[in-house]
Protein backbone atom coordinates (compact mmCIF):
# COMPACT_ATOMS: atom_id res chain seq x y z
CA UNK A 1 0.00 0.00 0.00
CA UNK A 2 1.29 3.46 -0.86
CA UNK A 3 2.02 5.79 2.01
CA UNK A 4 0.75 9.33 2.18
CA UNK A 5 3.25 12.09 1.81
CA UNK A 6 2.25 14.58 4.46
CA UNK A 7 2.45 18.31 3.96
CA UNK A 8 3.27 19.81 7.33
CA UNK A 9 1.20 22.94 7.85
CA UNK A 10 2.58 25.28 10.50
CA UNK A 11 -0.01 27.92 11.38
CA UNK A 12 1.11 31.20 12.96
CA UNK A 13 -0.70 33.17 15.66
CA UNK A 14 -1.37 35.83 13.04
CA UNK A 15 -3.28 33.28 10.96
CA UNK A 16 -0.81 32.39 8.20
CA UNK A 17 -0.50 28.76 7.00
CA UNK A 18 3.15 27.94 6.30
CA UNK A 19 5.23 25.04 5.10
CA UNK A 20 8.86 25.10 6.19
CA UNK A 21 11.59 23.19 4.38
CA UNK A 22 14.87 22.85 6.28
CA UNK A 23 18.08 21.68 4.61
CA UNK A 24 19.64 19.60 7.37
CA UNK A 25 22.21 19.46 8.85
CA UNK A 26 23.46 22.62 10.53
CA UNK A 27 26.98 23.52 9.38
CA UNK A 28 29.58 25.86 10.81
CA UNK A 29 29.65 29.33 9.34
CA UNK A 30 32.25 29.71 6.60
CA UNK A 31 32.68 33.40 7.44
CA UNK A 32 34.78 32.64 10.49
CA UNK A 33 32.08 33.72 12.95
CA UNK A 34 31.25 31.45 15.86
CA UNK A 35 27.80 30.22 14.82
CA UNK A 36 26.12 27.40 12.94
CA UNK A 37 23.92 27.84 9.87
CA UNK A 38 20.84 26.00 8.60
CA UNK A 39 19.29 27.00 5.28
CA UNK A 40 15.59 26.71 4.64
CA UNK A 41 12.58 28.10 2.86
CA UNK A 42 9.27 29.30 4.31
CA UNK A 43 6.35 29.01 1.90
CA UNK A 44 3.09 30.85 2.37
CA UNK A 45 0.47 28.27 1.52
CA UNK A 46 -2.69 29.43 -0.18
CA UNK A 47 -0.72 32.15 -1.99
CA UNK A 48 0.54 32.41 -5.54
CA UNK A 49 3.97 30.93 -4.87
CA UNK A 50 5.13 33.41 -2.22
CA UNK A 51 8.08 32.27 -0.12
CA UNK A 52 11.03 33.47 1.95
CA UNK A 53 14.45 31.75 1.78
CA UNK A 54 16.14 31.72 5.19
CA UNK A 55 19.54 31.18 6.77
CA UNK A 56 19.05 30.31 10.45
CA UNK A 57 22.11 31.45 12.39
CA UNK A 58 22.47 29.50 15.64
CA UNK A 59 24.58 31.28 18.24
CA UNK A 60 27.29 29.52 20.25
CA UNK A 61 25.41 30.36 23.46
CA UNK A 62 22.29 28.51 22.34
CA UNK A 63 24.35 25.66 20.90
CA UNK A 64 25.60 24.95 24.43
CA UNK A 65 22.11 24.31 25.79
CA UNK A 66 20.94 22.06 22.95
CA UNK A 67 21.20 18.30 23.31
CA UNK A 68 22.28 18.08 19.67
CA UNK A 69 21.87 19.80 16.30
CA UNK A 70 19.95 16.84 14.91
CA UNK A 71 16.33 17.36 13.80
CA UNK A 72 14.98 15.39 16.77
CA UNK A 73 16.36 18.05 19.14
CA UNK A 74 16.58 21.15 16.96
CA UNK A 75 13.63 21.09 14.56
CA UNK A 76 10.91 22.26 16.96
CA UNK A 77 12.69 25.37 18.32
CA UNK A 78 13.93 26.30 14.83
CA UNK A 79 10.42 26.09 13.38
CA UNK A 80 9.02 28.09 16.27
CA UNK A 81 11.75 30.73 16.01
CA UNK A 82 10.83 31.13 12.33
CA UNK A 83 7.13 31.36 13.15
CA UNK A 84 7.87 34.10 15.68
CA UNK A 85 9.83 36.01 13.01
CA UNK A 86 6.72 35.84 10.83
CA UNK A 87 4.52 36.93 13.75
CA UNK A 88 6.80 39.94 14.27
CA UNK A 89 6.61 40.80 10.56
CA UNK A 90 10.35 40.31 10.12
CA UNK A 91 9.80 38.03 7.10
CA UNK A 92 8.85 39.24 3.63
CA UNK A 93 7.21 36.76 1.27
CA UNK A 94 8.03 37.24 -2.41
CA UNK A 95 7.90 35.15 -5.57
CA UNK A 96 11.68 35.34 -5.83
CA UNK A 97 12.91 36.11 -2.37
CA UNK A 98 16.42 37.04 -1.25
CA UNK A 99 18.09 34.86 1.39
CA UNK A 100 17.45 36.44 4.80
CA UNK A 101 19.57 35.67 7.87
CA UNK A 102 17.54 34.84 10.99
CA UNK A 103 19.24 35.00 14.38
CA UNK A 104 18.44 31.89 16.45
CA UNK A 105 19.71 33.33 19.70
CA UNK A 106 19.28 33.22 23.46
CA UNK A 107 16.23 35.52 23.33
CA UNK A 108 14.18 32.37 22.74
CA UNK A 109 15.66 30.49 25.71
CA UNK A 110 15.02 30.95 29.44
CA UNK A 111 18.29 29.91 31.08
CA UNK A 112 16.82 30.15 34.58
CA UNK A 113 14.00 27.70 33.84
CA UNK A 114 15.98 25.87 31.15
CA UNK A 115 13.22 25.93 28.56
CA UNK A 116 12.35 27.50 25.22
CA UNK A 117 10.08 30.53 25.40
CA UNK A 118 8.17 31.92 22.44
CA UNK A 119 5.43 33.82 24.27
CA UNK A 120 2.58 32.37 26.31
CA UNK A 121 -0.76 32.25 24.51
CA UNK A 122 -4.08 32.71 26.30
CA UNK A 123 -6.79 30.07 26.06
CA UNK A 124 -8.72 32.26 23.61
CA UNK A 125 -5.61 32.58 21.42
CA UNK A 126 -5.09 28.82 21.60
CA UNK A 127 -8.71 28.20 20.59
CA UNK A 128 -8.35 30.51 17.58
CA UNK A 129 -5.04 28.83 16.72
CA UNK A 130 -6.70 25.38 16.83
CA UNK A 131 -9.56 26.55 14.61
CA UNK A 132 -7.11 27.91 12.05
CA UNK A 133 -4.89 24.85 12.23
CA UNK A 134 -7.81 22.48 11.60
CA UNK A 135 -9.22 24.67 8.83
CA UNK A 136 -5.93 25.02 6.95
CA UNK A 137 -4.87 21.45 7.65
CA UNK A 138 -8.13 20.25 6.16
CA UNK A 139 -8.11 22.60 3.17
CA UNK A 140 -4.47 22.03 2.28
CA UNK A 141 -4.27 18.31 2.96
CA UNK A 142 -2.34 16.70 0.12
CA UNK A 143 -3.49 14.25 -2.49
CA UNK A 144 -2.04 10.83 -1.93
CA UNK A 145 -1.39 7.72 -3.95
CA UNK A 146 -3.05 4.35 -3.66
CA UNK A 147 -2.30 1.31 -5.82
CA UNK A 148 -4.54 1.36 -8.87
CA UNK A 149 -6.74 -1.63 -9.58
CA UNK A 150 -6.86 -0.63 -13.23
CA UNK A 151 -4.26 -1.17 -15.91
CA UNK A 152 -2.74 1.70 -17.86
CA UNK A 153 -5.24 1.18 -20.69
CA UNK A 154 -8.19 1.42 -18.29
CA UNK A 155 -8.90 -2.29 -18.12
CA UNK A 156 -8.52 -4.72 -15.23
CA UNK A 157 -5.29 -6.16 -13.97
CA UNK A 158 -2.34 -4.75 -12.10
CA UNK A 159 -1.42 -2.20 -14.76
CA UNK A 160 2.24 -2.74 -14.07
CA UNK A 161 1.88 -1.34 -10.56
CA UNK A 162 0.58 2.01 -11.78
CA UNK A 163 -0.53 4.39 -9.02
CA UNK A 164 -3.16 7.04 -9.35
CA UNK A 165 -4.05 10.00 -7.15
CA UNK A 166 -6.71 9.36 -4.55
CA UNK A 167 -8.45 12.63 -3.80
CA UNK A 168 -9.75 11.57 -0.41
CA UNK A 169 -8.06 13.19 2.56
CA UNK A 170 -5.68 11.70 5.08
CA UNK A 171 -4.83 12.70 8.63
CA UNK A 172 -2.64 15.78 8.73
CA UNK A 173 0.02 15.29 11.37
CA UNK A 174 3.00 17.52 12.02
CA UNK A 175 5.45 14.83 12.91
CA UNK A 176 7.63 12.53 10.82
CA UNK A 177 5.42 9.44 10.95
CA UNK A 178 4.03 8.20 7.66
CA UNK A 179 0.34 7.40 7.49
CA UNK A 180 -1.19 4.66 5.41
CA UNK A 181 -3.27 5.95 2.52
CA UNK A 182 -6.98 5.82 3.13
CA UNK A 183 -6.59 5.59 6.93
CA UNK A 184 -9.03 8.35 7.82
CA UNK A 185 -10.65 11.51 6.54
CA UNK A 186 -9.45 15.06 7.24
CA UNK A 187 -8.07 14.62 10.73
CA UNK A 188 -5.54 17.02 12.20
CA UNK A 189 -3.19 16.23 15.07
CA UNK A 190 -3.80 18.65 17.93
CA UNK A 191 -1.38 17.38 20.59
CA UNK A 192 1.70 18.45 18.64
CA UNK A 193 4.62 19.15 21.03
CA UNK A 194 6.05 21.68 18.55
CA UNK A 195 2.81 23.70 18.64
CA UNK A 196 2.71 23.38 22.44
CA UNK A 197 6.24 24.82 22.62
CA UNK A 198 5.30 27.66 20.24
CA UNK A 199 2.27 28.57 22.37
CA UNK A 200 4.17 27.98 25.63
CA UNK A 201 1.76 25.37 26.89
CA UNK A 202 1.50 21.56 26.95
CA UNK A 203 0.01 19.07 24.48
CA UNK A 204 -2.52 18.12 27.17
CA UNK A 205 -3.66 21.73 27.49
CA UNK A 206 -3.97 22.05 23.72
CA UNK A 207 -6.34 19.07 23.78
CA UNK A 208 -8.26 20.47 26.76
CA UNK A 209 -8.81 23.84 25.06
CA UNK A 210 -9.68 22.20 21.74
CA UNK A 211 -12.28 20.02 23.45
CA UNK A 212 -13.72 22.71 25.72
CA UNK A 213 -13.78 25.78 23.48
CA UNK A 214 -13.59 24.61 19.87
CA UNK A 215 -15.46 21.30 19.97
CA UNK A 216 -17.87 22.89 22.45
CA UNK A 217 -18.86 25.39 19.76
CA UNK A 218 -19.48 22.56 17.30
CA UNK A 219 -16.54 23.50 15.04
CA UNK A 220 -14.52 20.29 15.37
CA UNK A 221 -15.08 16.72 16.45
CA UNK A 222 -12.39 15.36 18.76
CA UNK A 223 -11.18 11.77 18.82
CA UNK A 224 -8.24 11.24 21.12
CA UNK A 225 -5.43 13.58 19.99
CA UNK A 226 -7.11 14.25 16.64
CA UNK A 227 -9.64 16.81 15.45
CA UNK A 228 -11.91 16.63 12.43
CA UNK A 229 -13.44 19.78 10.96
CA UNK A 230 -17.21 20.04 10.95
CA UNK A 231 -19.20 21.74 8.18
CA UNK A 232 -19.65 24.57 10.68
CA UNK A 233 -15.90 25.23 10.72
CA UNK A 234 -15.38 24.88 6.97
CA UNK A 235 -18.40 27.12 6.41
CA UNK A 236 -16.44 29.93 8.07
CA UNK A 237 -13.78 29.88 5.36
CA UNK A 238 -14.02 33.63 4.76
CA UNK A 239 -13.08 34.31 8.40
CA UNK A 240 -9.85 32.33 8.08
CA UNK A 241 -9.06 33.60 4.59
CA UNK A 242 -9.65 37.18 5.71
CA UNK A 243 -7.28 36.73 8.67
CA UNK A 244 -4.64 35.48 6.27
CA UNK A 245 -5.16 38.40 3.88
CA UNK A 246 -4.96 40.90 6.72
CA UNK A 247 -1.74 39.37 8.06
CA UNK A 248 -0.18 39.42 4.58
CA UNK A 249 -1.24 43.04 4.06
CA UNK A 250 0.34 44.05 7.38
CA UNK A 251 3.57 42.32 6.36
CA UNK A 252 3.60 44.02 2.97
CA UNK A 253 2.89 47.46 4.46
CA UNK A 254 5.71 47.10 6.96
CA UNK A 255 8.29 46.08 4.37
CA UNK A 256 7.10 48.69 1.86
CA UNK A 257 7.57 51.36 4.53
CA UNK A 258 11.09 50.09 5.29
CA UNK A 259 12.02 50.23 1.60
CA UNK A 260 10.77 53.81 1.48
Amino acid sequence: MAQAKQKKIWVTLTGLPLTIELEWPFHRSTSGADFWVLHGDIRLEGSDGLHAPMAVNLSATVREVMASLEPKDAEAPVINALRKEVDKRQVEFLKSGKLKPVAFSSRHYDFKRQKWVFGKASDDEIATFVERKVYWGTKLSTEYLVPSTESADGGGGDGGGKQVPNRGAVPVRNDNDSLQAGQAAHRVWIADPTDAQYLQTTPAHLLEVAGRLVAGDGLVRMEGEWAEATPGLMGQAERFEAAMRMAVEELEKKHAFERG
